[in-house]
């Protein structure tokens, strides 16, 4: 049924990102004199409509997919004399200009609620310690080892690998950063980073790979305490208690090695090797594979025992006090924020892939799955798409908020407005561009599901 929490997950991220995008829109508009005639959550048939003491018409649709506001203006239809002083395009250009902007700007004081609620409530984090650092690499070139803990990626401080992806991407430039690190001694060094020539985004989800570091995990021995009913390994008569000393060629030291060795395997028939007891036994198995497309990995289909210690130094808690927690959220927005731009800038010049545009099926995917697993991955998941929201609509592209924020823009220059037959040929060419970018996201989607992977 993760398709059902998917679809929730998505309507629930859209319909509060929009009807937050549309109330800044009404709110502004009410504060500076705009007559508005209807506020929707919602699209299609009115499941509750009443009409407010202003006249304002609030409805509740049937179609959970955002809102709208519908305001007084002479270019949608007749109006009355008596209400002229009430209509948008009657309005000065600040006035029409800061209507526009309320939308994108509730967006972003949305994420930073998310974002204070997040530091609030606190949550269990993967503090950054490096793992396995590739040769030849980014990471390898700067001195990175085994064992050190991300403290500082260029001027922005880390808690957490998530806090650290974005970091490098951030730093990421024509010219070395510093990189501070705690080392397993508790002494710090400062690194320098050269990512010069590194192309961290042409692949979603390579960043780590790319810089040639992975994060650390505890070394668990490849003893099986459970076999997966069902599975590859349950087939062959695999049991628990075995030790895999091999698969193939490779020799198993570590539960890495073994999900190491199969991983870009599936459906592959490999040789494993297991001690049981005093007896040395293989098996050929055909190997299982979870996922889709791409992200299709391989699965023997057996579980090691984890000890919970192995992660007490891994993980702590970030949390803040009410007030502590608001410059961090401001902190986190912007940063959000500025990677946002950088790549979408990059995607522009060609110095980052277009395949990192997300559709509706992606953002169902990241909706279902941080739903799932609790309150704060949904509310940092909300926090990133509702910027996202607030800068895309912000870009100069007609039939877009900045669409609108360009044409007043002209006519303050020219000191007067377009005609209304320029106006329509630019909603014709935004409507154009947005299609455009509808059809490359929804390509990258279905490309994601069905592509043959691994």
């Amino acid at each position: 049924m993760d398709w059902l929490t998917n679809i929730a997950g998505f309507l629930l991220v859209i319909g509060v990102l929009v009807t937050v995008h549309e109330f800044g829109h009404f709110w502004v508009a009410r504060r500076v004199g705009v007559k508005v005639l209807r506020f929707s959550v919602g699209f299609g048939r009115p499941l509750f409509k009443r009409t407010g003491a202003d006249g304002t018409e609030y409805v509740l649709a049937a179609i959970p997919l955002g809102g709208y506001v519908k305001m007084l203006d002479e270019r949608e239809g007749p109006v009355e004399p008596a209400q002229l002083e009430g209509a948008f395009n009657r309005k000065p250009l600040w006035a029409r200009n800061a209507v526009i902007v309320a939308g994108p700007a509730f967006n972003f004081m949305l994420a930073i609620l998310a974002y204070w609620a997040v530091f609030v409530i606190g949550s269990l984090e993967v503090k950054p310690i490096v793992g396995e650092v590739a040769p030849e690499t980014p990471a390898a070139s700067a001195g990175l080892a085994e064992g050190d803990e991300l403290k500082r990626i260029g001027g922005t401080e880390v808690e957490a690998w998530d806090q650290a992806i974005m970091a490098f991407l951030d730093a990421a430039n024509d010219a070395p950063f510093g990189v501070l690190v705690e080392r397993a001694d508790g002494t710090q060094a400062e690194r320098r980073m050269d990512t010069r020539g590194v192309r961290l985004l042409d692949e979603p989800g390579e960043v780590l790979d790319r810089l040639g570091l992975q994060p650390w995990r505890p070394r668990i021995d490849p003893v099986i305490e459970r076999v997966i009913e069902g599975s590859a390994a349950a087939a062959t008569g695999i049991q628990a208690g075995d030790t895999v000393t091999q698969i193939d060629d490779q020799v198993i030291r570590h539960w890495g090695d073994l999900v190491a060795s199969v991983y870009d395997r599936p459906g592959e028939q490999v040789t494993v090797t297991v001690q049981r007891d005093s007896q040395t036994i293989d098996y050929a198995v055909t190997l299982g594979g979870r996922g889709e497309g791409d992200d299709r990995v391989g699965v023997l289909g057996v579980a090691p025992a984890v000890p919970e210690s192995l992660f007490a130094d891994a993980r702590h808690e970030v949390r803040y006090g009410p007030i502590a927690a608001i410059p961090q959220a401001v902190g986190a927005t912007w940063n959000a924020a500025t990677l946002t731009v950088d790549v979408l800038v990059k995607m522009v010049v060609g110095q980052a892939s277009v395949k990192n545009i997300s559709g509706p099926i992606n953002i169902a995917q990241y909706a279902g799955d941080s739903v799932s697993l609790g309150i704060t991955p949904f509310l940092k998941f909300l926090a990133i798409v509702s910027l996202s929201l607030g800068i895309l609509n912000l870009l100069p592209v007609p039939i877009l908020d900045g669409g609108h924020l360009l044409f007043n823009t002209i006519e303050w220059l020219r000191g007067r407005p377009l005609s209304e037959a320029a106006q329509g040929i630019g909603q014709q060419v935004g409507m154009g561009l947005l299609l455009m970018l509808m059809t490359l996201a929804f390509y990258n989607d279905l490309h994601r599901l069905f592509a043959v992977g691994g």
